[in-house]
């Protein structure tokens, strides 16, 4: 006979059953905060800036395509317990494996040197010093954090990181934009054949859907040593974790349209932005973006940097995890550190911030519809997953996804050559 369970027993059970759903969030979170980095601030603060706000349909469109592609990459680790170099080596070849990894790295490190040199101008705006005296500083203290402190430390701190953005959606309220062109411009498609409007799509896109996220949240299922009882809890993890990045980025193509369209000026680097947003907003806009930026800067670089270590160390065999000593993965460790290193040598040497960021995307652009396709391949392998195949949902948007990226890649490559 089933035993009569009281209303008081069945409250226990539910708060016990979500306080264990709130314990396993957490990299889909901390994918979706990172993927609002700083260059990601200043690429969407752009688009607002240029073309106002006629392309919040394309980043509406653009959430259900994020959202499949980082929910089959997780459902992936989840069923499988490996990394996406893992079984690229294991299915494919080793070969394709170090190819992803090099254009990985190459555009991870880009990115990076953007992202140290635009945390370093918002100290340097702040403070009235060269921003070159705070990249060895902030390299240092995430170095330190990562290296020498545990897992579970750096989880929570990422965590606290993504939910300090929540700052971008106090700056819309700010900045008092008017609601109906906004809602308009959300559910109503259009698309401006200009060049201007083309190259601001590719780079939002660009930065939304991007292939250092897929690397990560792979290796942090793995790290988490989830299996495929927690599937629900994790899918629920990434569809908060993406919507989340793609709200932040929704409220800064907001708040760019309405302080800088229409006198745009040469906004093309953080420093740059962060001056002419000075005069143009009240201090409390300008100081929560400069809390924003350092944020994003402090949550981005270690997850750029990690998954460039994860990709390389699982490729190769290593031991790889940010709960292992420095002395028991000597080698994931050594290109976590050497990633950044190489990101501050960038930003003191002649290239400029913005070619490092331009040619980051095209890299990006060479890889993402490629991973795109295997990682589809991979999640539709019965011999691989088993019954726990990719459901519809992720194989439509992530489709629609490889279809968009491909096309707009080539678009890219198109104005590039001719």
């Amino acid at each position: 006979m089933a035993r009569y369970i009281s209303f008081k027993e069945k409250i226990k059970q539910d708060i016990s059953r979500h306080r264990k759903t709130i314990k396993g969030l957490g990299p889909g979170i901390i994918t979706g905060g990172a993927g609002d980095d700083p260059a990601g601030i200043v690429t969407y603060t752009l688009v607002g800036a240029t073309t106002g706000l006629s392309q919040l349909w394309l980043l509406l469109l653009a959430t259900p395509m994020l959202i499949s592609v980082q929910s089959t990459i997780s459902h992936i680790g989840l069923v499988t317990g490996k990394s996406l170099p893992e079984l690229t080596t294991a299915f494919y070849t080793k070969k394709l494996t170090i190819f992803m990894i090099l254009i990985l790295a190459a555009a991870n490190i880009l990115t990076i040197g953007a992202d140290l040199e635009a945390l370093a101008s918002i100290f340097s705006v702040i403070t009235h010093k060269d921003a070159v005296y705070f990249l060895i500083p902030i390299t240092s203290i995430i170095a330190y954090l990562v290296m020498y402190r545990s897992y579970r430390f750096i989880k929570r701190t990422l965590l606290v990181f993504s939910a300090v953005l929540v700052v971008y959606i106090i700056n819309v309220f700010l900045a008092k934009p008017d609601i109906m062109p906004i809602l308009k411009n959300t559910f109503v498609p259009h698309i401006t054949m200009h060049t201007a409007w083309i190259i601001a799509a590719l780079g939002m896109l660009g930065t939304t859907i991007s292939p250092y996220l897929l690397f990560w949240q792979a290796s942090e299922e793995k790290e988490e040593k989830k299996t495929v009882v927690q599937a629900k809890s994790a899918h629920l993890d990434t569809v908060l974790g993406m919507s989340y990045s793609n709200i932040l980025a929704y409220c800064m193509i907001i708040s760019g349209a309405a302080v800088f369209f229409g006198h745009t000026g040469d906004i093309q680097t953080m420093g740059a932005l962060a001056n002419a947003l000075k005069p143009v907003s009240s201090q409390y806009a300008f100081a929560l973006f400069s809390i924003g930026v350092i944020v994003s800067g402090l949550l981005a670089i270690p997850v750029l940097a990690g998954s460039t270590a994860y990709a390389v160390a699982d490729a190769f065999g290593w031991r790889a995890g940010m709960d292992d000593k420095v002395s028991d993965a000597k080698g994931f460790y050594l290109v976590f550190l050497g990633a950044m290193i190489l990101g501050d040598i960038i930003d003191m040497s002649p290239v400029s911030v913005v070619d490092a960021l331009y040619y980051s995307q095209v890299l990006d652009g060479i890889l993402l519809p490629f991973l795109i396709v295997i990682i589809l391949i991979l999640a539709n392998n019965r011999s691989i997953m088993g019954e726990l195949k990719n459901g519809k949902f992720n194989n439509i948007f992530a489709a629609l996804a490889f279809v968009i990226t491909t096309v707009l890649s080539v678009d890219m490559f198109y104005n590039i050559i001719k």
